[in-house]
């Protein structure tokens, strides 16, 4: 038997509440700023980390945490083991809901990085995060934590 928390975290947060973007790869490095309002020659951001409305599973968290522990399976080495703890997963949420580029950002192994991955991959799609009232991509950081019970 095992049970299985799930939480919700930002990747970042903006300075003042302003959404950070990502340009370049898309990667979290030296190419972070923050958006600044009203410059004419500023670029739209490619990512979001904080929006106004944020991403959203549909039907919402309890929605979520049905459709996990439904679909979950519990790694085998990760029973034998006895492995238990939370593995974050980064990915972003495009304009359409679409989840793009799972990854494990903090792993435990023995599996369970692997089955948090499915997991996502298989999610339906989410509700987009706005931004003045447009859809946008928004990066986002989800906590799965597993615990086996005896």
């Amino acid at each position: 038997m095992f049970m299985l928390v799930l939480g919700r975290c930002a990747a970042a947060l903006g300075q003042a509440g302003r959404p950070l973007a990502i340009s370049g790869s898309g990667t979290d490095s030296a190419t972070q700023s923050a958006v600044e309002g009203g410059g004419a020659a500023e670029a739209a951001p490619a990512v979001y980390h904080v929006a106004e409305v944020m991403p959203a599973f549909p039907g919402g968290a309890a929605a979520q945490l049905a459709f996990l522990r439904d679909k979950l399976k519990y790694p085998e080495e990760a029973l034998r083991k006895r492995v238990a703890g939370k593995v974050l997963v980064q990915f972003v949420v495009d304009e359409r809901g679409h989840l793009l580029d799972p990854q494990v950002v903090r792993g435990l192994g023995a599996g369970l990085d692997e089955e948090a991955l499915r997991l996502v991959r298989i999610m339906p799609w989410w509700t987009p995060g706005l931004v003045g009232g447009q859809p946008v991509k928004v990066a986002v950081t989800l906590p799965i934590v597993f615990r086996a019970l005896e």
